[in-house]
């Protein structure tokens, strides 16, 4: 296995923003490019990256899996530079790890048992859709994180709501001209520990799809030209006080 990334942000940002969830994950490697999808230790959240194969300039791999200390593997990738290059070579149990800018600087990582179970994203059945602006969406989950451990997104006659309420309270509303609505009225409350990591994820594209229905799991996606990053976030149900 021997693949090549020009733009090595592409993976250290997406390996930053998993590394929050996961330390330990298994990276796919296979026709279809490179791909993690791995469940938080809580079984609270998911997170699924895919890197297509047109993303790299060299790419001469059969199937593998790696198994990867994400915190070591962010460490060297933090190494990159604006203009660095990396190639990534799979020797015996280690992953070679270069960086070529003005010199060639070479890394080697174990690769280790990660215990977990392939893992697939559910297919889950959602009565409601925003696409929105990620910059708004990242503001609004900040206000909440003000005042609150969690906030509810609604959907209230064709608005998108969402509100975080406890001795204090935020909230911000959306309707069809500041976001793509298509949804039916309902409400469902999510933490905001885990979405404000999510929100590292929204960064990286200028919009961001919600997909969500009545105390029913969010689905988060985020596509960028040579990358893609979904989030599922099961949600809280409690009593209403």
């Amino acid at each position: 296995m021997l693949v090549k990334l020009e733009d090595p942000a592409l993976l250290s940002k997406a390996v930053d923003i998993i590394s929050e969830l996961v330390t330990e994950v298994r990276i796919k490697i296979g026709e279809f490019g490179m791909s993690i999808t791995a469940m938080d230790p809580a079984n609270v959240a998911m997170v699924s990256f895919r890197l297509p194969k047109s993303a790299f300039s060299q790419f001469e791999t059969g199937k593998e899996v790696l198994g990867i200390n994400l915190d070591s593997l962010k460490k060297i990738l933090k190494r990159c530079g604006s203009g660095s290059s990396l190639v990534l070579e799979k020797k015996e149990n280690l992953l070679s790890i270069e960086i070529q800018d003005k010199i060639k600087r070479g890394f080697t990582l174990g690769l280790i048992d990660v215990e977990s179970e392939d893992k697939e994203m559910p297919n889950l059945e959602f009565s409601s859709r925003v696409d929105m602006d990620s910059g708004d969406l990242i503001a609004s989950i900040e206000d909440c994180a003000v005042v609150a451990d969690a906030c509810s997104f609604i959907i209230e006659d064709g608005k998108f709501i969402i509100e975080a309420k406890g001795i204090n309270s935020a909230k911000s509303e959306f309707s069809g001209d500041e976001a793509k609505i298509e949804a039916e009225n309902c409400k469902a409350k999510y933490s905001l520990e885990y979405l404000q990591k999510f929100m590292k994820g929204s960064k990286l594209s200028e919009k961001t799809t919600l997909k969500f229905a009545n105390d029913h799991p969010l689905r988060m996606d985020i596509k960028t030209e040579h990358l893609e990053l979904n989030f599922i976030l099961a949600p809280r149900v409690e009593t209403e006080d």
